[in-house]
């Protein structure tokens, strides 16, 4: 069968490539070996918001006497809360089908390899094979666990991002290697069910390593508060497994002492590897980097015809990047003329409690670029909003250009920030100026007021501080 696209893999890149290629006229098939919606519907993003909004109920249910309420008795029933999460998976997924008939795109279920001549081999789910040819090719087969060489994961006792979001019983301890998103939104969801959560971090700014150092700084005070341990700067060093437990020898990087851990089983979250494995590209001669497809500004690969988005490029692994890319790569295709994607503007969410939200640089990075920055802050303690909803931890941190009052980027901490950031990756995007925030009217009481405060403060024109 011919078509004009035929993407392989259906994640948040893939099926959003496919919907957006079908509303611009293109015959358009995808290709999938497992469920639609790839790892972020069935095993990533959306049933681990599931798991989370559990947890986030029982700590409210556990303190439900700071809102003047008696609850007795409240008990986290682990099976029902891996369960609930699997339904809210396979409704998500089940979603994506209804959009792929309602777009006219033709699913093939199997695993498919490139092939010459513009063309994809199939092995299908019921055992035949099948060949399928388009004028464009995008790849979005995305990414998997990274498993370090000399830890493998054996889906027990060492885990991927997969198994902790499946496991039979809820382990009695923990260790959490890796405090990027994945590591921290799994360490808050077992300490919170009651597991003894240890986490090793390789880098020294510790949690969130990646984000500013005022957020690692603060989301580190409060998961000591909640009892998880966190030992930064530190390396896994050697896993032994003994008698149905783990034994986790940690190196500190400081002093190279060593360390032992005992626990049920250890969480590896050290990152995402791209699926660029056994699909085809040698034998077409798509160039790759580490693993990773390279691409244009387009995402065309070398070989014309044949585009990679997502987990597979070298850019940030985000579902919303991918789904972006996506977008932008088959408009291209179409003869449009899109916008290239500025990754520069690209928001950042951690779902923990509090959650974590950021976009653009960092205080230090604007720095180093030569910047001199009005930084302005305001924590969550004295927004009424919060207050009123019992959730005053974390602040506002947000960084302008004194010059010319360019937004270069913003930090928050606190509850619901996720919800928060898109404002301020809205107002980047329209190159929109601090006083220009300042002077936006915020509804009262809401927590986005924190935005409009923290940059008044780097005005010094902040009011509720």
């Amino acid at each position: 069968m011919k078509y004009d696209v035929v993407i392989l893999g259906s994640g948040p890149g893939g099926y959003v490539a496919a919907i957006r290629a079908s509303q611009l006229g293109l015959k358009t098939a995808i290709i999938e070996k497992e469920s639609l919606g790839g790892v972020c519907l069935n095993w990533g993003c959306i049933p681990t918001k599931a798991l989370l909004k559990s947890a986030q109920v029982f700590e409210y249910m556990n303190h439900a006497e700071d809102y003047g309420l008696k609850i007795s008795g409240a008990e986290a029933d682990f099976s029902k809360v891996i369960g609930r999460s699997r339904n809210v998976a396979e409704g998500m997924s089940k979603g994506v089908t209804f959009l792929m008939k309602k777009n006219n795109i033709t699913v093939i279920e199997g695993y498919g390899r490139l092939i010459r001549g513009k063309k994809i081999a199939v092995d299908k789910s019921d055992g035949k094979k099948e060949e399928v040819s388009a004028d464009h090719i995008i790849i979005a087969t995305g990414g998997r666990a990274k498993e370090l060489p000399h830890i493998k994961i054996d889906g027990t006792h060492v885990i991927g991002y997969r198994e902790a979001m499946s496991l039979p019983k809820q382990p009695k301890s923990m260790v959490v290697m890796g405090a990027g998103a994945i590591g921290v939104e799994f360490a808050y969801f077992y300490d919170a069910l009651g597991t003894e959560v240890t986490v090793v971090e390789f880098l020294e700014q510790g949690l969130l390593p990646r984000e500013d150092k005022d957020i690692s700084r603060e989301l580190g005070k409060i998961f000591k508060k909640k009892g998880i341990n966190v030992l930064a700067n530190s390396s896994v060093e050697k896993v032994e497994i003994k008698d149905k437990k783990v034994k986790v020898t940690v190196k500190s990087r400081k002093d190279e002492s060593l360390s032992e851990i005992d626990c049920d089983v250890l969480l590896s979250a050290t990152g995402v590897t791209p699926n660029t494995e056994d699909i085809g590209l040698e034998s077409l001669g798509i160039k790759t980097d580490k693993g990773h497809i390279q691409v244009n500004e387009y995402y065309e690969t070398n070989v014309p015809g044949i585009y990679a988005i997502g987990d597979v490029t070298p850019g940030p692994a985000l579902a919303h990047v991918a789904s972006a890319e996506g977008i932008i790569c088959v408009e291209k295709i179409a003869g449009h003329h899109p916008r290239a994607l500025d990754y520069g503007n690209i928001p950042s969410c951690t779902y923990c409690s509090p959650e974590v939200a950021s976009v653009g640089m960092t205080e230090a990075a604007a720095k180093e670029a030569g910047y001199e920055v009005k930084v302005g802050k305001f924590p969550f303690t004295a927004s009424g909003k919060a207050k009123a909803a019992g959730n005053p931890e974390g602040f506002v941190k947000i960084l302008y250009d004194a010059k010319y009052g360019e937004l270069l980027g913003a930090h928050l901490i606190g509850s619901n920030v996720t919800e928060l950031i898109a404002e301020i990756v809205a107002a980047r995007h329209l190159e929109t100026t601090g006083m220009e925030i300042v002077k936006t009217v915020h509804p009262h009481p809401t927590m986005s007021e924190a935005i409009m405060e923290a940059s008044a403060a780097a005005y010094d024109e902040v009011i509720h501080l």
